[in-house]
């Protein structure tokens, strides 16, 4: 995996004796360091001792340009290499302003700081900046302001931007640090050879995969590259080998994939490990990968991509396009799928779009239409339910659950409603038995996992509504709060009110607090409102009768089924709270079991 690992000084790295150069890949992340990072790197080099440690860096060996000119893939560390070339260049420049005064050590010492930037005989850049945000036009028109480079001109809207923003904040500094008394020639002298002497250790490996397992136990100042970030990276340098075009095309359709997949990270990585695993038979030829990872993504779709960049890009914006309908919901105009699918969200049912996803795309040469989809969906929904409130089975055997039913479909070539009826028993095999779900919603079911408490109330309430009578129980406000949320009856928290410890506990504070640690996160305890911060601790009768300044219900007689059997009681206990956890068990338990489960015990 790694190919050496070395402790090198800058004056190294930047050797004017070699002609070794490090490439931030095309399209890569952009500079991004600011003022703060700029201060403390300046700061750390003189305020610390000679050989002060910068972190590490990874790099990838590529291909010779020649014989004599090696280039580096610069994967991490590209925001302290640009700003250390930054802080060279603007040495340089404040050096040329003082060269008459130059002894014969200082003016070799000035030369090879010039070729520290510039391999020497070339116009070539030691570091090559990616050329996203104009980092590379800016970088080499401010070595061409200083005398570095010929032939670039002034780029529009150069001030604005943070490369020329940080050469300029170095001069500034530099001019800062002359001491009274002391010649500013010194002064440089003295900040170039810190920085000379600063250390780095590098890390070359073979691989993009390599760079990525590094990533995940290494902290580096700079933020490191995801996986997504890489495989882009992969991308791009692979349509590279076939000109500036195609890597414009394929940077185009990767972009568009993010695009429909949106900005979260989490999505995007699981995206790729899902349509992995969908199509691992398909796959398995070129990547000799049975079961995609967090930690073995990146050599994968390295394989993927050195087998074929188009079909890889092709097929996965198909399968992205498909993802996105099913996670976001936007374009599903099916009213019931639609509601299946923001259920399937709901209840955390994230590791079933790599099925559905499979489902959707080969929808018609598995003879599937809108009411199987619909029934499998309400099917997996279902089955997470079952399986959130129990964690039966494991999370980390959820993607081989779907991976292996998909292989069942493909392998027995069943279609229609014999597929339907194939996922329905290889979830009903795996599931929590009727049992467990029993036992699982009798314990402390909002301490246990408060958004599936929050997910069967509601479901509860929803399996009621009416046209007439029908309310969006999961409705956030502008800050992204719910609108209606979990009421606790008997409120928690440790201070109970003495309203509450006479009506429960006969007064006895003890005995309150006993009930309190044993009842308060049941199922018979919780309800949904819409204004709890104003029922709070109130009693139990100011809860029921609650309204608003309106004269409209807001307490227990808001309107929702959910509390038809707390608007006519006067006093809440715990007999009341096993009473009404075993009546919303029994509704719970026949709502999400599967046709044909055996529910009268219950």
């Amino acid at each position: 995996m790694i190919s050496s690992v070395e402790q090198n000084k800058v004056s190294q790295l930047f050797s004017g004796d070699h002609t070794s150069a490090y490439h931030i890949p095309r399209y890569q992340r952009e500079y991004s360091w600011g003022k703060r990072q700029w201060e403390d790197l300046f700061d750390d080099l003189v305020e610390n001792d000679r050989g002060y440690f910068l972190g590490s860096i990874i790099l990838i060996r590529s291909e010779k340009v020649s014989v004599s000119h090696q280039v580096f893939e610069l994967v991490d560390g590209q925001q302290r290499m640009t700003t250390l070339s930054l802080l060279l260049a603007a040495i340089y420049q404040r050096l040329s302003e003082y060269k008459e005064y130059f002894d014969d050590n200082q003016f070799s010492d000035y030369i090879n700081l010039k070729h520290r930037l510039v391999i020497k005989g070339t116009q070539l850049l030691r570091v090559q900046l990616q050329i996203q945000n104009n980092n590379s036009d800016d970088y080499s028109f401010v070595l061409s302001e200083i005398g570095l480079l010929e032939g670039f001109k002034k780029p529009a809207n150069l001030g604005n931007r943070r490369v020329y923003k940080a050469f300029g904040y170095f001069q500034e500094r530099l001019d800062q640090s002359y001491k009274e008394g002391v010649k500013p020639l010194v002064t440089l002298f003295d900040m170039m050879e810190r920085l000379n002497n600063a250390e780095f250790v590098t890390i070359a490996v073979e691989t993009h995969s390599d760079a990525y397992t590094l990533f995940e136990s290494l902290n580096n100042r700079g933020a490191p590259l995801t996986a997504v970030d890489l495989i882009k990276n992969k991308l791009l340098a692979e349509a590279g080998k076939e000109g500036a075009s195609k890597v414009d095309t394929v940077y185009d359709k990767w972009a568009n994939l993010l695009n429909l997949l949106g900005d979260d990270y989490s999505l995007q990585e699981r995206f790729l490990r899902h349509f992995y695993n969908a199509y691992q038979n398909k796959f398995y030829e070129t990547t000799n990968v049975s079961f995609a990872t967090k930690s073995n993504l990146i050599r994968i779709y390295e394989s993927l991509i050195n087998n074929n960049v188009d079909e890889f890009l092709n097929s996965a914006l198909v399968a992205g396009s498909k993802y996105s309908e099913l996670v976001y919901v936007k374009e599903i105009t099916d009213l019931n799928f639609k509601k299946s699918l923001i259920d399937l969200k709901h209840i955390q049912g994230s590791p079933a779009y790599m099925l559905l996803m499979y489902l959707t795309l080969e929808e018609k040469s598995l003879g599937l239409d809108s009411k199987h989809l619909i029934q499998l969906t309400n099917m997996l929904v279902k089955f997470f339910v079952r399986r959130n409130l129990t964690n039966t089975p494991p999370t980390r055997e959820l993607d081989r659950l779907f991976i292996t039913i998909i292989s069942n479909i493909n392998q027995e070539g069943i279609k229609g409603d014999k597929l339907v009826e194939c996922v329905r028993s290889k979830l009903r095999e795996v599931s929590a038995s009727i049992s467990d779900m029993d036992s699982a919603l009798g314990g402390d079911l909002y301490l246990d996992n408060s958004m599936v408490a929050r997910f069967v109330l509601c479901s509860l309430e929803e399996s009621s509504m009416t046209k007439e009578k029908s309310w969006n129980l999961w409705e956030r406000t502008s800050k992204g709060k719910f609108v209606w949320t979990i009421e606790h009856i008997l409120p928690q928290g440790k201070n109970i009110p003495s309203h509450w410890v006479e009506m429960i506990a006969d007064g006895d504070r003890d005995k309150a607090n006993s009930y309190l640690d044993s009842y308060v996160h049941q199922l018979g305890n919780l309800t949904v409102s819409g204004y709890n911060s104003e029922l709070g601790a109130k009693s139990f009768k100011d809860k029921r009768d609650r309204q608003d300044k309106d004269e409209r219900f807001v307490g227990y007689k808001n309107g929702l089924t959910l509390n038809d059997d707390l608007k006519g009681q006067d006093k809440w206990t715990v007999e009341s709270i096993d009473k009404r956890t075993n009546v919303l068990k029994e509704e719970v338990i026949k709502l999400f079991a599967y046709g044909g489960e055996d529910t009268t015990f219950l």
